[in-house]
């Protein structure tokens, strides 16, 4: 009956042992997965109005920008000041590219007017920042812009500033919530 007993702790053992494994490889590749391929991220604010707008859960490609570059238009995720709280934008300006915005509130791309329809408004004076002027975007530098044009901090703005190429988090790719506009989100 002893011989019994050890045989069924031994048992048991090993099937503890085997669930204790199991779990640890779904952590690992659960970090794995947040932490290299991608993530849910949650719209806070309206500065991406009418692309995107507050509350839309998305998918956050992380994996894409190990294997290519960032494209203007991308819709990109970055910290904001190294803090916790996460900023959405479009991609205007390109490593090694001038931007600037005139009174009118026309961006201009090495002196070219960007052809765009994102922005949803005219960008109004007071909203054109630093942009009044010439802005030499630096070789990992992007210039970034919410759609929603005169409600948005982005690069236009000192506290934003361009954003370095290691700072992008990743790309929203996939809108999965409200389900009534569940998809892949475009980027033209």
């Amino acid at each position: 009956m002893a011989k019994k007993i050890k045989e069924e702790d031994v048992s048991i053992i090993r099937e503890i042992i085997g669930m204790l494994i199991y779990i640890a490889f779904v952590v690992l590749a659960i970090w794995v997965i947040n932490t290299f391929v991608g993530q849910r991220t949650v719209v806070s604010g309206d500065s991406m109005n009418n692309t995107l707008e507050d509350k839309d859960n998305l998918w956050i490609d992380k994996l894409s920008y190990h294997l290519k570059e960032p494209e203007r238009f991308d819709i990109v995720v970055f910290p904001y000041q190294d803090s916790k709280v996460y900023y959405i934008k479009r991609i205007i300006g390109l490593p090694g590219e001038k931007i600037r915005i005139n009174e009118e509130g026309v961006i201009y791309v090495n002196g070219t007017p960007l052809e765009e329809d994102y922005g949803i408004e005219t960008i109004r004076p007071n909203m054109i920042g630093r942009a009044g002027k010439d802005i030499i975007l630096g070789e990992d530098e992007y210039f970034v812009i919410g759609d929603n044009r005169n409600d948005s901090k982005d690069s236009r703005f000192e506290e934003v500033g361009n954003i370095h190429r290691d700072e992008l988090e990743g790309k929203a790719v996939f809108r999965i919530w409200p389900l009534s506009k569940f998809g892949r989100i475009e980027k033209n």
